[in-house]
């Protein structure tokens, strides 16, 4: 049964990265102002780097705002995370890649966040990661039982 919560929890960790990469590449009206989308000639990133940052760190985020690296770098990364989720295959990878965006975006904007003296769902998220990299949830709800019998990912575990 708990195999089947991990495998849960990639599924919903994976549709929040998928849906985020949805709506700022199309400005589907929710986080991203429909008409405002990646696809529209919109930045995915300026806003937030722009005005959402606050913090030790933040002039430097701010410095990224705008730079088109920085918009692939994102928008790749929560299409490589939230597609790997979902499927369960390259879980471990993409959990590090998921963990290594949310660290950043907290250091850009929640150290001592409003809400709690340093606990915010970036952090929960990526403790979630880090569960999904240590267990075999791509196995549940997923692709990763077949994915796991290739050659190249057997020989390679954070292909896993």
């Amino acid at each position: 049964m708990k195999n089947y919560i991990w495998g849960v929890l990639r599924l919903a960790l994976g549709w929040i990265f998928l849906w985020a990469f949805l709506d700022k590449v199309f400005g589907l009206g929710f986080a991203t102002q429909a008409g405002k989308g990646w696809i529209d000639g919109g930045s995915p990133t300026s806003g937030f780097l722009a005005f959402g940052t606050k913090g030790p760190f933040a002039e430097f985020f701010q410095g990224l705002a705008g730079v088109p690296l920085v918009d692939w770098l994102f928008m790749l990364g929560l299409l490589f995370v939230g597609a790997s989720l979902l499927l369960g295959i390259f879980v471990r990878l993409a959990s590090l890649t998921g963990i290594t965006m949310l660290l950043f975006i907290y250091t850009a904007s929640a150290i001592l966040p409003e809400h709690n003296p340093f606990l915010d769902d970036h952090i929960i998220y990526a403790i979630i990661l880090a569960g999904l990299m240590t267990t075999p949830s791509g196995r549940y709800l997923g692709l990763g039982g077949l994915w796991e019998k290739l050659p190249l990912v057997r020989n390679m575990r954070i292909l896993r």
